[in-house]
């Protein structure tokens, strides 16, 4: 980087300053912002206010034992935890044999993990590091688990804890001292016994923090004596809760904490800034950032104070909801409940109505079939319809004989012809009466409630539209489920008025997401969803707006063989993000300064170049980002940048833009992004005006045949910046790197096109 463009950057960090102070000043001029007399006295209020400890009982239980905290660590989400319940978390099959108590604990005594003392974890380290036991949650030569991943138990986000493990994280202190309060109030009769008497012991009245020991006035005079380095130990009332003085770093054990990182939001050491996980990050003092915080939460617990008959009046409401929830609640019951024994007598009415039908034709048949056994028994020899007629042959008198043979010859006759054509009188099939309840089964496990379901909600951090929009929403917790989704859009801002009032409605979508297609470019519209339950349609959900690029997407990933410096620029697997490393060549880059030599940028450009048409990309780049520029540059410009030996100034590309060149860059750092100066004359002007916030998402546009570029709030689609280029040559999308910083590309829809449905 040139001296004149380090001078430049630190104009314009000294001008932001300069104005932010002058508007801080001006918000205290107009009393929007306490001055510091009111505010220390808003603080001594705040901290005077006596706090029952009962009142306090729900926030000093851990969410995982469900008891009070012991030994609280501090997750990176910022939740806390006890250390067993992590270590449990961690190593839920391990044997408690060697973990009895709160191990993972340092012999540092000014760390923050040696306040438990651990003879067991101390076995355990020794049985490990000699390779004597071994276990799946243990590694040989660590007593880090394997398994460093697990869900926070408060807000469910998954927590890795790398190689390190437990050893990582913060004790935190300042809960464990109020635990420590809760359970002296709780047992105030329990009075705290001097470690020093002799029996019988006296009632401590000091803890020293330094001996980590309680004496009565007598052993605390005699143990520090007038005029010694003990009278100089650091004493509080009677406690049983002996914290460090001072907090040291859980990765460089030996040394302090004295600053706070603003992305990780934790205590870190100058070691960690210097070349550790947190050389990247933004980070302040520790008295700066105690000040902050402890002002931003007087405040804010002032804040709540002040409103506490607001707070009333809301749980008043609060209350009645709860009330009329339950009683709509148990109404909803009773009327499901209702219609189900509705359904039951209906079903014991036609069980009755269809068994009384089975069994009357069963006995029907049977009767029938009886009735032909009785007959068929008859043609057996002396017995039925056979013995009699041998009886009647039996008879001598001629006139009786023919009297009574008539009739029985025609019996004997039809017996015979039934024997001939055997047949059942009645079929032993029950076919008829099978019963079929699949369809009502069906219905019975699709019944559900018949209200109109609830709309849904278009996720606006998930939904990017491109050529193509995707497009995301979600349920309420407590929704039913539906049966499908409808999406409807239409295009704003049409000369058409038809076309800007008729919506167009895709198919039906079965997921929570759906891909619109063959969007105009450069054009507004209008989303919105709505649900389906059992044919009936929530009401549409609140419209949302999105602004399509003005020119077709251009694809394109990271080049890894530009010639980019691997030392200081590091690229993801999938070459979608670059991260500029700040290690110790950029210290070593910086030192050289002082003999005249300087620090340029790192640049790494796509890996397709263009030449012709109009062309749109987007990309992220990290709020915490030193420099960053972002834009194009021909393949003849790009040539002189990789030549180190050309002499190239990495300023040099901001001294005049009244002509056209071959590349057009603008400036991303600290937040801010930084618009080019129009011409040489502009560079004596102020730069407020050329000073916007940096969006959260950048698009850049290229007009080859036009020669012009455009840079855009890709969320917004508004214009920042444009200008002339020369598109003589191959361009392509450059990204320049200083310090710590990233840039993320975007995922186009096109690029991949999946499928959502």
């Amino acid at each position: 980087m040139s001296d004149s463009e380090m001078s430049e950057f630190a104009s314009i960090v000294e001008r932001l300053e300069r104005g932010e102070a002058l508007n801080r000043k001006a918000k205290v001029n107009n009393g929007s912002s306490l001055l510091p007399h009111a505010r220390d006295h808003l603080t001594e209020t705040v901290c005077a206010r006596q706090v029952p400890m009962k009142s306090i009982e729900r926030e000093l239980i851990c969410p995982v034992c469900k008891e009070l905290f012991t030994h609280p660590l501090i997750l990176p989400c910022q939740h806390s935890i006890c250390h067993k319940c992590v270590r449990d978390l961690l190593m839920p099959n391990h044997d408690d044999s060697f973990s009895t108590d709160a191990g993972s604990e340092s012999s540092n005594p000014g760390s923050p993990r040696s306040r438990v003392p651990s003879p067991s974890m101390e076995r355990l380290d020794r049985l490990v590091r000699s390779g004597s036991i071994s276990s799946p949650g243990w590694r040989r030569s660590s007593v880090t688990p394997r398994v460093t991943t697990f869900p926070c138990p408060g807000c469910q986000h998954d927590i890795d804890l790398g190689e390190r493990g437990i050893s990582m994280l913060f004790r935190n202190f300042t809960l464990e001292s109020i635990v420590e309060r809760y359970r002296q109030a709780a047992r105030a009769a329990v009075a705290i016994m001097c470690n020093v008497c002799k029996p019988p012991a006296q009632e401590a009245t000091k803890s020293c923090m330094d001996c980590k020991a309680s004496y009565c006035n007598e052993c605390f005079k005699m143990n520090h004596p007038w005029g010694t380095p003990k009278a100089q130990h650091e004493y509080v009332g009677p406690t049983t809760n002996f914290r460090p003085k001072v907090l040291m770093c859980p990765e460089h054990e030996m040394e302090k904490v004295n600053m706070y990182c603003e992305v990780c939001r934790r205590p870190v050491c100058h070691l960690c800034k210097l070349g550790g996980s947190h050389a990247n990050h933004k980070v302040t003092s520790m008295s700066s950032a105690y000040k902050i915080l402890k002002e931003k939460l007087s405040k804010s617990i002032h804040y709540l104070i002040s409103k506490e008959d607001q707070v009333r009046t809301q749980i008043s409401e609060l209350e009645v909801l709860i009330n009329h929830t339950e009683e709509n609640g148990q109404l909803a019951e009773r009327r499901a409940n209702e219609h189900f024994e509705r359904l039951f007598e209906t079903l014991q009415e036609r069980k009755t109505e269809m068994l009384r039908s089975i069994e009357q034709s069963r006995n029907l048949r049977v009767n029938r079939l009886r009735g032909q056994v009785e007959e068929y028994q008859g043609m057996l020899e002396n017995s039925g319809l056979v013995g009699y007629a041998q009886e009647v042959l039996k008879e001598t008198d001629q006139s009786c004989f023919v009297q009574t043979a008539k009739l029985l010859h025609v019996r004997i006759q039809k017996a015979t012809e039934s024997l001939k054509t055997f047949q059942a009188s009645a079929t032993p099939s029950f076919d008829e009466f099978v019963l079929d309840t699949s369809k009502e089964e069906i219905l019975l496990k699709e019944l559900s409630f018949g209200g109109v379901p609830e709309p849904p909600v278009i996720d606006l951090s998930r939904c990017r539209v491109y050529n193509e929009g995707l497009i995301h929403w979600r349920l309420s917790e407590d929704s039913l489920p539906t049966d499908h989704h409808v999406v409807e859009f239409r295009k704003l801002g049409g000369e058409d008025e038809e076309e800007e009032s008729r919506w167009m409605v895709t198919e039906r979508v079965y997921g929570s997401s759906t891909v619109v297609s063959d969007l105009a470019g450069d054009c507004r519209y209008a989303f919105r969803v709505k649900s389906c339950r059992n044919g009936l349609f929530s009401p549409c959900s609140p419209e949302v707006t999105f602004h399509t690029p003005p020119a077709p997407v251009f694809g394109f990933l990271f080049n890894e063989k530009c010639g980019f410096s691997a030392e200081r620029l590091q690229l993801s697997k999938r070459r979608d993000s670059v991260e500029s490393m700040a290690g110790m060549s950029f210290l070593l880059a910086a030192e050289r300064v002082q003999t005249g030599s300087y620090i340029c940028l790192d640049y790494i450009i796509g890996d397709t170049g263009i030449s012709h048409g109009r062309h749109y990309w987007a990309f992220r780049v990290e709020p915490d980002s030193y420099m960053v520029k972002v834009g194009v540059a021909s393949d003849c410009k790009l040539t002189e940048w990789y030549d180190h030996d050309s002499g190239h100034d990495s300023g040099s590309e901001d001294a005049c833009f009244e002509v056209s060149q071959p590349f057009t860059l603008v400036t991303i750092g600290m937040g801010r992004l930084f618009i080019p100066k129009a011409s040489v004359s502009a560079a004596s002007g102020e730069h407020g005006s050329r000073v916007l916030p940096a969006p959260q998402r950048i698009g850049v546009c290229l007009d080859y045949d036009a020669g012009r570029v455009f840079f855009y709030d890709a969320d917004s689609m508004r214009c920042l910046y444009e200008r002339q280029v020369d598109c003589s040559g191959t361009m392509y999308p450059a990204f320049g790197l200083l310090g710590g910083g990233a840039v993320h590309l975007e995922e186009f829809i096109t690029a991949k096109r999946l499928s959502y449905m």
